[in-house]
């Protein structure tokens, strides 16, 4: 499998961000995406999802679902940890496994949800309201969401902010275990993620290199 792009340019409030960008990513590869701020990589990630209309260009996912679209086979982890704060921490990952199609036998919800909160160190949360929650432990539960429904890809948006130590390791641990199994993962991130490899793509400049 492999994501393919070609020829983008966006534009966002009459500027433009980027213009004749070109990208591959193989399954098993990540793809870091830097640059300044305002330099178009959360906009990026965000028309890779179809939530922003591209100026020129296109992209595909080989190898995919032909019959849905990218942001349809992706998850995608942005700012906002996307998450109902009177709901309770399985609940919430309930809910997104049944929308994401994970499981669907009567009660594997939330066996699937109490799973997904374990490899992030809060199985014990699972029945405490969201509002109750630290920010780095919502953000945690926003990460569990990434495992609750199979996609080949993820697009992550600042993955570790709010994260302590601890949980980065965790986080860069689970990242690198999607990987190996196949997955393609583009992020755009200020931190290091922790993964054994990773290539860079590099908005504001004409250029993509590997460290």
């Amino acid at each position: 499998m492999r994501l393919c792009a070609w020829d983008l340019a966006l534009e966002r409030g009459g500027r433009r961000l980027f213009a004749a960008l070109n990208l591959t990513v193989d399954e098993g590869e990540a793809l870091i995406v830097v640059g300044p701020n305002g330099a178009g990589k959360s906009s990026l990630l965000r028309a890779l999802c179809g939530f922003l209309p591209l100026s020129a260009g296109g992209f595909a996912l080989e190898g995919g679902d032909d019959e849905r679209t990218l942001g349809e086979q992706a998850h995608y982890l942005g700012h906002a940890d996307a998450l109902k704060s009177a709901l309770t921490a399985g609940e919430n990952l309930v809910f997104w496994t049944g929308a994401l199609g994970g499981a669907t036998a009567r009660g594997r919800g939330r066996e699937t949800a109490l799973a997904a909160l374990d490899r992030v160190g809060l199985a014990h949360v699972v029945d405490f309201p969201v509002r109750a929650l630290s920010a780095g432990q919502k953000r945690r539960v926003a990460i569990a969401r990434l495992l609750v429904a199979a996609r080949p890809i993820w697009l992550l948006d600042e993955p570790t902010t709010a994260l302590d130590a601890g949980a980065r390791r965790a986080f860069a641990a689970i990242l690198q275990g999607y990987l190996d199994g196949g997955g393609i993962v583009v992020a755009a991130t200020h931190s290091d993620l922790g993964i054994a490899e990773a290539r860079e793509l590099r908005l504001g400049e004409r250029a993509e290199r590997t460290p």
